[in-house]
């Protein structure tokens, strides 16, 4: 027995007393009065369908559609063969499960048989059968069924009456005939799986008029007879085409639907398109096509939908698109269009989807957008628009999604944007706009999602962004923003993003109403006050929690018990903490935990290393002491502990297959042997065990870790010969090297230089910079720099940023000519060492170079002007050795001081007082602390362009003689003779997420 679901359904009408032939879903025999057709299709039946049902008992059924119910995974009853007079066939789509009974071979009257279903079986001896009986047969729709077992070639021995065949997603393996493309009654035809087919080349003799092809491969390229089959009305192919689109296409003069997808078609857009004037849909994405945009599409003026994404066209959008007044859906997304939106596009009034995202657009946003009255959804995020937001984009009254990230638009967001009372999604983030938020709550009522982050907004937060009933995500993070965040009124919050503004005051008590939280960022702002954990207690899907660098003491009550159990990621980072948190040790799904910047003492507690999920531990900058546990290692891609008291050995347990990317242990008591067992950590890409008193030989065997970037060795026992030990290339991808201040000899590692291919390449691997990241989390990498003696500790590792630091050891004999090939380096210093010889001119092949010390050594001879060419370099220092003759004039050595060159009695000119030709020069017009305020001031203006890192350490110095305030924002760290206990620098670059 089946039953209805309770909606309408045809058997509604079915009752006693009325003539059966009247019921809705049933057809009769005009003379005899037998039932010969029932239509139940879409009638909301469902349970199973019993064997002995009395539907068998309606002998004269020609008919029968069963189609999109719910049979509840019943078996097609054997009794279906007792239908010997049926001709249509239906059971599509109605959970039909298990094999497809052999009975059904039985109904040689068949004229149509559609038995799609997902969860059915179709075996080869049915099969056959079917073949072999159903000689009338004209429609055959197998979509969903599994023929794993069938052989595609039997589909030859069909019935050459054959009109339809539909084969999607039927599991079919191994070539299938394309003999198929010659049955003479064929117009329809589907295939797609793991089957392949090769069109052919010539002699489409079939009439098709609908041919699908997806999901397989059907050869290598688009033959030009594809243009024969004249009457072909749909065409679809995703079956990983290659080449170029044949003109011949244009032939296909009655085609309305054109779908090549998910391909790899190159070239450009065949102008011929422009000859299928019966075109209602074009859909080209997933391609390789090049080129423009042929002007003459804009003959297809019957066009409804236009998809050109994910490609690689370029040019100007044509203009001629304004003359497809039908479109309803234009998608341009992910290819390299340039220039401004034509104001023309206004004119498709039927415009209901219009993505043009992630092009090369620019230009101000075209108030013609305005004229688009029926559009739904405005995608033109991650382009290069700019200038404001016209107001007049307030008229788009329909318009439920309007995303402008990533672009340059400015000025204030226009208070018309309160007429958009649809929107469920306004995503606004990454761009320069400044001013307060203009909108009113009761206009939003609809909005789920509001992304504000990474503009200049500035402002207090409106009352009633935290009243939106149905807002889940907001993102207000990287602004302006100040005062007190107000009460919540709401709960639908899942995602709550505050972080890095100016908001004060108290985290209201109000965020435990937010019950679907999981995600919430409150750092870096200036919040203040003691918060008590049970704050948090009924945030039950709380997955992430950053409460990091705020004014804020986290009152952790060692006898709590409750727990978040979703929690995966916290962030306490200066929480004012002497202790971990409790609440947090029952989080087991716990991924990544940082405690820096605290005052937490002892030693690290057990249930950390019962944590299998974590990656991420940076207990950094706090007082933990003993010995650091072997069970750290087992799962760890970061473990940062950097600026603690831990003593005793590096662990020597790292596992094979250890995880780790990186280890930073900069700045303890750590002393003993590095542990070999490191090699066994693949990935690691970050290794710093500066300032402790490891005493060993230079670690060679690091030579085979393929992913290392930074090595820092720096201010231990280190001793001896820097030397390659075998021949096959050694640190490919170290970009940063730091052995100072141990007591390395001998010559400059030569063969290693060689190596250093990462620091030869000035763009990094992509082209682009970035910031080094744990791979699963945004967690920045963090190095310590010296400068002038002190230690600064960035906050972030650009992945162009190369550096090597070699001072302050016993290295002898000279300097070698290879590192004038290491043109990514941003530092080099060699200074305090026994380098003798000259200062090679191959140094100026250094362009990238912000600072160079070669200070106290014994170098002679001449600067060489060679190193004129270092426009980018901020800080030279070339005193207390040897070096004669003419200081080189010109670029930046026109802004270094008397202390750059100290100690070299053979130079002369400026700026020293020694004249070249025995006669005094003026003193420099500045001294060398105003020297340091006026290049630093210039270098940090200039920014990444001239000077990234050094410019902003530059910076600093201003700072720390009361000029430029702002740079308080991207250092708050005091510098440190030792390096230890320093403060970490706030981040010089944010990256934008």
């Amino acid at each position: 027995m089946f039953y209805t679901k309770p909606n309408y359904s045809k058997i509604e009408s079915w009752k006693e007393g009325i003539d059966c032939c009247s019921w809705d879903g049933v057809s009769c025999d005009n003379v005899t009065g037998h039932v010969i057709a029932l239509n139940l299709s879409c009638s909301f039946l469902y349970g199973t369908f019993p064997s002995n049902s009395t539907l068998f008992f309606l002998k004269n059924l020609q008919s029968l559609n069963l189609a999109l119910n719910d049979f509840r995974h019943s078996k097609i009853p054997s009794e279906i063969s007792q239908f010997t007079r049926l001709k249509h066939l239906d059971v599509s789509y109605s959970q039909f499960s298990g094999q497809v009974p052999r009975e059904i071979a039985h109904l040689p009257k068949l004229v149509s048989l559609n038995l799609s279903n997902f969860d059915l079986i179709l075996e080869t001896t049915t099969f056959k059968n079917l073949v072999h009986n159903l000689s009338e047969v004209r429609e055959i729709v197998l979509e969903g069924v599994n023929m794993t077992s069938v052989n595609p070639r039997f589909f030859m021995n069909l019935s050459s009456s054959l009109t339809t065949l539909h084969l999607w997603e039927s599991a079919l393996r191994g070539n299938f005939p394309n003999n198929i493309f010659r049955f003479s009654n064929l117009k329809i035809f589907s295939l797609g799986g793991e089957v392949t087919i090769d069109l052919p080349s010539s002699n489409w003799s079939s009439p098709l008029q609908q041919l699908y092809l997806l999901d397989m491969d059907c050869g290598r390229r688009l033959p030009e007879s594809i243009g024969d089959l004249k009457s072909l009305r749909s065409l679809g192919l995703g079956c990983n085409l290659e080449g170029t689109i044949p003109a011949s296409i244009g032939n296909l003069g009655q085609l309305t639907i054109l779908f090549l997808y998910s391909n790899y078609l190159s070239g450009q857009i065949p102008s011929s398109l422009a000859n299928l004037t019966q075109l209602t849909f074009l859909y080209l994405s997933y391609n390789q096509f090049s080129g423009p945009i042929p002007a003459s599409i804009g003959n297809l003026r019957q066009l409804t939908r236009l998809y050109l994404f994910y490609n690689n066209l370029s040019g100007q959008i044509p203009s001629s698109l304004a003359n497809l007044t039908q479109l309803s859906f234009l998608d341009l997304s992910d290819n390299q269009f340039s220039g401004p939106i034509p104001a023309s596009i206004g004119n498709l009034g039927q415009l209901t989807i219009l993505d043009l995202s992630s092009n090369n657009l620019s230009g101000q946003i075209p108030s013609s957008l305005a004229n688009l009255t029926q559009l739904i959804t405005l995608e033109l995020f991650n382009n290069q628009f700019s200038g404001p937001i016209p107001a007049s984009i307030g008229n788009l009254r329909q318009l439920t999604r309007l995303d402008l990230f990533y672009n340059n638009l400015s000025g204030q967001i226009p208070s018309s944007l309160a007429n958009l009372t649809q929107l469920t999604s306004l995503h606004l983030s990454s761009n320069q706009f400044s001013g307060s938020i203009p909108f009113h709550a009761i206009r939003f009522s609809k909005l789920s999602e509001l992304g504000l982050s990474y503009n200049l907004l500035n402002g207090t937060l409106p009352p009633w962004i935290f009243t939106l009933p149905l807002l889940e995500n907001l993102n207000l993070n990287h602004n302006q923003f100040q005062g007190q965040i107000n009460q919540f009124r709401q709960n639908s919050l899942t995602h709550l993003d505050l972080s890095n503004n100016k908001l004060q005051g108290s985290i209201p008590n109000s965020i435990a109403n937010l019950v679907n939280l999981s995600y919430l960022d409150l750092s870096s702002n200036h919040f203040s006050d003691l918060v008590e954990p049970d704050m948090f207690l009924a945030l039950q899907n709380l997955e992430t929690i950053f409460l990091s660098d705020n004014n804020l003491s986290l009152r952790m009550n060692v006898n709590a018990n409750f727990t978040l159990p979703k929690l995966t990621d916290v962030s306490f980072s200066s929480c004012n903490l002497s202790e971990f948190p409790n609440f947090i040790r029952h989080s087991n799904g716990l991924q990544s935990l940082v405690l820096s910047k605290n005052s937490i003492h002892g030693n690290i507690p057990q249930w950390i290393c019962e944590k299998d999920d974590l990656q991420i531990l940076d207990l950094s900058h706090n007082n933990l002491i003993g010995k650091i546990p072997n069970c750290l290692l087992k799962s760890l891609s970061v473990l940062n502990l950097q600026a603690n008291y831990f003593g005793g050995n590096v662990p020597f347990g790292f596992p094979e297959g250890c995880g780790l990317r990186n280890l930073n242990l900069h700045g303890n008591q750590i002393d003993g042997l590095l542990p070999r067992s490191l090699v066994n950590c693949s990935m690691l890409e970050v290794l710093d065990v500066g300032n402790n008193s490891i005493e060993d030989t230079f670690p060679h065997w690091l030579e085979s870790l393929p992913e290392l970037q930074v090595l820092v060795l720096r201010s231990n026992k280190f001793h001896g010969f820097v030397q390659s030990t075998k021949e096959s290339p050694s640190f490919p991808k170290l970009r940063v090297l730091d052995l100072s201040s141990n007591d390395f000899r001998g010559p400059l590692p030569v063969r290693y230089i060689e190596n250093f291919k990462a620091m030869m390449d000035p763009h990094g691997e992509d082209g682009s910079p970035e910031y080094m990241t744990a791979p699963t989390n945004s967690y920045q990498y963090s190095l310590v720099v010296t400068w002038k003696g002190f230690d600064y500790e960035l906050q972030g590792i650009l992945t162009i940023f190369s550096s090597i630091h070699l001072s302050n050891n016993k290295f002898a004999g000279e300097i070698p000519d290879v590192i004038g090939k290491l043109s990514s380096l941003k530092g080099l210093n060699l200074s305090h060492n026994n380098l003798t010889g000259h200062i090679p001119p191959s140094l100026g092949n250094l362009t990238n170079l912000e600072w160079l010390d070669l200070s106290s050594n014994e170098l002679a001879g001449k600067i060489p002007d060679e190193l004129v060419s270092l426009t980018q370099l901020s800080l030279l220092n070339l005193s207390n050795n040897h070096l004669v003759g003419r200081i080189p004039q010109g670029s930046q050595f026109n802004t270094f001081g008397n202390g750059s060159y100290e100690g070299n009695l053979g130079l002369c000119g400026i700026p020293l007082s020694k004249s070249c030709d025995g006669i005094g020069t003026p003193p420099s017009s500045f001294q060398e602390k105003d020297e340091l305020w006026r290049f630093g001031w210039r270098a940090v203006v200039l920014g990444y362009g001239c000077g990234v890192v050094f410019g902003l350490l530059m910076g600093y110095l201003v700072f720390r003689t009361g000029k430029p305030k702002w740079f308080v924002s991207l250092f708050d760290g005091r510098p440190s003779q030792s390096g230890r206990k320093m403060r970490k620098a706030r981040r010089l670059f944010q990256r934008r997420s």
